[in-house]
């Protein structure tokens, strides 16, 4: 008779065979299968070393061009602000402090000159700091002169303030802002820390230069950035007019830079460059001002349907 020993030796013996089946079967496989991945690997790095090679070649490229556009600024800006004067608003503490001197050396080499630099705070477009802001402004401490619209929309009042301190109007014969005036605006402000004087002085200006970058997060991101178009709005409409100029992330959906490019209405009053920390972004920016003093708006940059530069000025004859 078949006993268990005569089962469990048979059950040894298949799996036995099974194990020694494998062993065989991949023995034979895995030289193709080696082959095959070595392969793979190899391609694989040769492709990184090509795109590492594409990438220096590009960066190379970009660094001569960006050198190139630095060089010939002067010549291109020549003249375009003659006789004009800029306040710059940064509006955070993301906007580096390079940009901010190249674009104040720009106005410079274009005749203009640079009235101050306006940095805004985080507490500027913050709505849980938006009472304490709007009882400042419609609070009995504010300059004689100054008209507040009807309303009570925090960033339109104190974006209405700010820009009949600091902009000249265009107007043939209006009374220039007073600049005790302005020194009062910017202490109170100050004092509740939503802005921050990053110049030695800040005196009025025939335009402003209103300097993003990035985009607000969060759930109060569209309020923040409301608060910023009100300020870009109302410096446009108080002088000659306005440019807003941010890094390509401003131009995106919650970015300033995107919000005037969104509505018809607002990007044909105010003009926008969306690559200002490149040098051919702040040539757009100083030609831009030019521009805005003849009454013409412009989208300009990298970004879908804006214009890489604004046309130069002709030389004068």
């Amino acid at each position: 008779m078949i006993d268990f020993r005569y089962h469990l030796v048979s059950l040894i013996a298949v799996f036995l065979a099974v194990a020694l089946g494998i062993v065989i079967g991949t023995t034979a496989l895995n030289a193709p299968i080696l082959e095959d991945l070595e392969g793979e690997v190899a391609a694989l790095a040769e492709d990184k070393r090509e795109l590492e090679t594409r990438t220096q070649e590009l960066q190379a490229q970009l660094d001569t061009s960006d050198a190139f556009e630095q060089a010939v600024a002067p010549s291109l800006v020549a003249g375009s602000l003659a006789g004009r004067s800029v306040v710059l608003v940064a509006t955070g503490e993301d906007v580096p402090e390079e940009t901010v001197e190249e674009v104040t050396t720009l106005v410079g080499e274009a005749g203009g000159t640079v009235t101050g630099t306006i940095r805004l705070q985080p507490g500027y477009n913050d709505p849980a700091t938006a009472a304490e802001v709007q009882s400042y402004v419609t609070g009995p401490g504010l300059p004689t002169g100054v008209t507040l619209p009807e309303t009570d929309d925090t960033g339109q009042l104190v974006g209405a303030l700010l820009a009949q301190v600091l902009m000249r109007p265009a107007t043939p014969g209006a009374t220039a802002p007073d600049t005790a005036a302005l020194s009062s605006v910017l202490a109170g402000l100050r004092a509740l820390g939503v802005l921050d004087v990053d110049s030695d002085s800040v005196t009025p200006a025939d335009f402003a230069v209103v300097l993003t970058a990035g985009a607000p997060t969060g759930d109060d991101a569209a309020d923040r950035t409301d608060t910023l178009l009100d300020l870009a709005l109302a410096l446009d409409a108080g002088g000659s007019g306005a440019v807003v100029a941010g890094d390509p992330a401003s131009a995106g959906e919650a970015g300033l830079v995107g919000a005037i490019r969104a509505d018809p209405e607002h990007s044909a009053a105010v003009s926008t460059v969306d690559n200002v920390d490149s040098a051919s972004g702040r040539i757009s920016t100083v030609l831009a001002l030019g521009r805005e003093g003849e009454g013409t708006s412009g989208a300009y940059g990298t970004g879908e349907d804006a214009q890489p530069v604004p046309p130069v000025p002709a030389a004068a004859p």
